[in-house]
């Protein structure tokens, strides 16, 4: 068989346009949509590359800002308790404070109260004692009280002993020779006279005696000279009977004060005399 050189030329050549053509036409077309995908799939992973990497990021900012929340809630809450525990601690403070001033002052009236009750109570025996004695003296020697502690004062005056004698009489020199005697009560111009007869035998002058009336005395009479005093009181006498009333009402007055309530004080009647 004769090989034909013209057939397998114009062959070759019509492969060839063929190839051509193909990769003018058809290859290339494709060849250049896929590059074109392989930049868009490239563009696309490297955008998602990007958006991940900015999502990361916002997450770890939205991480932080809640780490960052919950810190400073923390934070207020624990100012808030201790804003709060000072605030009841204050109050607490404020609430005892009152409480302890107005049991210092329950207890400023009660004390008050006490003392005003002592002193009533004191008047009173006082006063009653006094009527009694009074009562006594009028049934026994037919006197008044107010003459016989006259003449009881002026007996005193006539047994004063050399000290008393010249403690007055130094006291005298710088008083004018003047001494003053005053008496709870007023004195009847016997009395008076009594006395500065007795007072002038027992210095051997002539004294000035100033008489006035002082109710406070309770029942008494007194003389003093600069300083110097010769006195004769009931209160004196009742003394003993002041001091227990004192410690009968102290120890209602304690009772009081811790109980917070005020209890009434009864006093023995003082007893007939015979």
């Amino acid at each position: 068989m004769l090989f034909d050189w013209f057939t397998f030329g114009a062959q070759t050549l019509n492969f060839l346009v063929l190839v051509w053509l193909m990769k003018r036409f058809l290859y290339k077309p494709i060849l250049n949509a896929i590059d074109a995908r392989e930049k868009r799939i490239a563009l696309a992973l490297a955008d998602a590359a990007l958006k991940q990497t900015a999502a990361q990021k916002e997450r770890d900012a939205f991480q932080k800002k809640n780490e960052d929340f919950d810190r400073q809630r923390n934070e207020l809450l624990g100012q808030a308790k201790d804003e709060a525990r000072a605030e009841r601690q204050r109050l607490l403070d404020e609430a005892q404070q009152v409480a302890d001033t107005l049991r210092t002052k329950k207890q400023d009236a009660l004390t008050r109260e006490l003392q005003t009750l002592h002193q009533d109570i004191a008047r009173r025996s006082r006063e009653e004692v006094l009527a009694i004695a009074q009562k006594v003296l009028a049934d026994l020697a037919g006197l008044s009280l107010e003459e016989r502690m006259g003449a009881v004062f002026t007996q005193r005056l006539r047994e004063l002993d050399d000290a008393a004698k010249t403690a007055l009489a130094e006291a005298l020199t710088t008083s004018s020779n003047t001494v003053r005697v005053r008496s709870a009560f007023a004195l009847s111009a016997s009395q008076r006279d009594a006395m500065q007869q007795a007072l002038n035998e027992s210095l051997s002058s002539d004294i000035k005696i100033q008489f006035d009336t002082t109710p406070e005395l309770i029942s008494g009479i007194e003389l003093t000279a600069n300083g110097w005093k010769v006195a004769w009181n009931i209160a004196d006498f009742l003394a003993s009977l002041e001091q227990r009333i004192g410690d009968f009402s102290k120890e209602q007055s304690d009772g009081q004060i811790y109980a917070g309530t005020s209890t009434a004080v009864s006093m023995p009647a003082p007893e007939k005399a015979a």
